[in-house]
């Protein structure tokens, strides 16, 4: 009885408050959706997330399996990497399982403490697999802003 209460008492430890703000909210626990709409406000641990609606799907246990973000997203995240991310997008959507990101529609990413930047239509981050890609959908290229160190200024 005791180890048990031990591990319950760990699992606790490590959870993480979802904590989510919004004019209005519908829930159908039965279909596992939970829509948020006016002003949605996202937060958990140090990441954050706002967006004109959002959609939250849960599995039978109640936990989130995916997020769909929409008009007006910025966000604020870390990855598994530790790396962090300020953006924006028109849409976003999250696969907590996977650890993985989509942002869509005027996607700009930039990266915290690193001059990394990706600016496109469709933005794909992995981050359990450290992996990113990019892709434009219209007649604007992708754009990739990052620094490249001068060797020759360092010699001097």
């Amino acid at each position: 009885m005791k180890i048990i209460l031990l591990i319950l008492m760990t699992i606790s430890l490590y959870s993480t408050e979802l904590k989510i703000k919004a004019k209005n909210f519908n829930s159908d626990q039965k279909k596992g959706i939970s829509i948020f709409k006016g002003n949605v406000n996202i937060i958990k641990d140090s990441d954050e997330l706002n967006a004109s609606s959002v959609i939250v799907y849960t599995d039978a246990e109640q936990q989130p399996t995916k997020f769909i973000a929409e008009g007006d997203v910025s966000f604020f995240i870390t990855t598994e990497d530790g790396m962090k991310y300020k953006g924006k997008a028109q849409k976003t959507i999250y696969l907590p399982k996977t650890k993985e990101y989509y942002f869509y529609t005027d996607v700009h990413l930039r990266q915290i403490g690193e001059k990394k930047e990706i600016i496109g239509d469709e933005v794909v981050l992995k981050s359990i697999d450290g992996k990113a890609h990019a892709t434009s959908k219209s007649d604007k290229p992708v754009i990739m802003i990052f620094d490249i160190k001068d060797e020759k200024k360092k010699e001097k």
